[in-house]
């Protein structure tokens, strides 16, 4: 469920284009008209603002922000302004080549989009940046790391409610042989269970594994793996089971210590506000003991913390 709010009466795009041209003429601008009209509509009324904007004014209205904005702010609403499939292409492509590869960035998009949605962004890469996201990952990622992610993006998995128990029980036993202390971690064997189960069953194996050797799957990846490609198997493991969870943890880890991981608190908020933003919110609450809204408000300022606070609704 989204968290951010949509008026009863949404004005029409063309009112609310010519809102932002107005709020863009003069000095500088008004941020506070741009972020109650854009932080306030979803995707679709965005899109509608951004051609009547172009129709009206003969100007991109993407352009027009670039160039207004500053900050953290512009670069939240820059991120807000697309729909999912093109934002998470463009995600993808910064975390990849720019100039320092995020790879915790890359693996949130690849491992907690359905194979659907992975399918699209695939292609939405590939016709605007005119390469394939996977000569990408190729290039940047290394050993079994890559190997997972490769695998991720490129097998058809299953996304039904069935499971086969059998199937559960010898993948525990294969994986208890495969991640054994005594023996070397064998990770092709993590790597094709991984990416070729469905979340319900690699909820079902987690829980099998925990009854038939008493340890949980995930402390056992944790002790016989390493780096990028421990992250991103306990990404997958973790998003098939409680993704909110997931979530709620890496955006208290962006606000954790000195500093804010503005990039990440960013891009978490904007991807899920019209996704499930209104479960990692209650998921936030119930294992921190404290609201997300008073976090990003205590660890953001000026109309940067208004728009993010905007997308995530009502202080509840």
């Amino acid at each position: 469920m989204a968290t951010m709010k949509i008026p009863m009466t949404v004005p029409s795009p063309r009112v609310d284009a010519e809102q932002l041209f107005k709020a863009f003429k003069g000095r500088g601008c008004d941020a506070s008209v741009i972020i109650n009209i854009l932080a306030h509509r979803n995707a679709g009324q965005r899109a509608l603002i951004e051609q009547e904007y172009e129709t009206k004014f003969s100007d991109d209205l993407r352009k027009r922000l670039q160039s207004e904005l500053h900050g953290h702010l512009k670069k939240a609403l820059l991120l807000w302004m697309p729909e999912a499939v093109e934002r998470d292409a463009s995600i993808l492509k910064q975390a990849l080549r720019g100039a320092v590869t995020d790879h915790k960035a890359v693996a949130e998009i690849i491992c907690t989009r359905s194979g659907s949605q992975l399918r699209q962004i695939k292609q939405v890469y590939l016709n605007t940046f005119g390469v394939r996201v996977e000569q990408d990952v190729e290039s940047e990622a290394s050993g079994n790391h890559k190997r997972v992610l490769l695998a991720y993006l490129n097998t058809t998995r299953y996304e039904g409610p069935e499971i086969d128990d059998k199937i559960v029980e010898d993948d525990a036993r294969v994986l208890k042989k495969a991640v054994a202390r005594k023996h070397k971690s064998d990770d092709q064997t993590l790597i094709q269970i991984f990416t070729d189960r469905s979340r319900t069953h690699l909820v079902a194996l987690r829980s099998t594994y925990r009854s038939m050797f008493g340890k949980e799957l995930g402390k056992a990846i944790r002790d016989e793996t390493r780096g990028n490609f421990e992250h991103v198997l306990l990404t997958i493991l973790q998003c098939a089971e409680n993704s909110s969870f997931y979530f709620a943890k890496a955006l208290r880890k962006s606000m954790k210590g000195l500093g804010t991981d503005d990039t990440a608190l960013i891009r978490m908020v904007v991807t899920r506000a019209e996704v499930d933003m209104h479960y990692i919110v209650s998921e936030y609450r119930k294992r921190y003991k404290k609201s997300l809204y008073n976090a990003v408000q205590s660890d953001t300022s000026g109309h940067y913390k208004t728009f993010l606070l905007s997308l995530l609704g009502p202080n509840v």
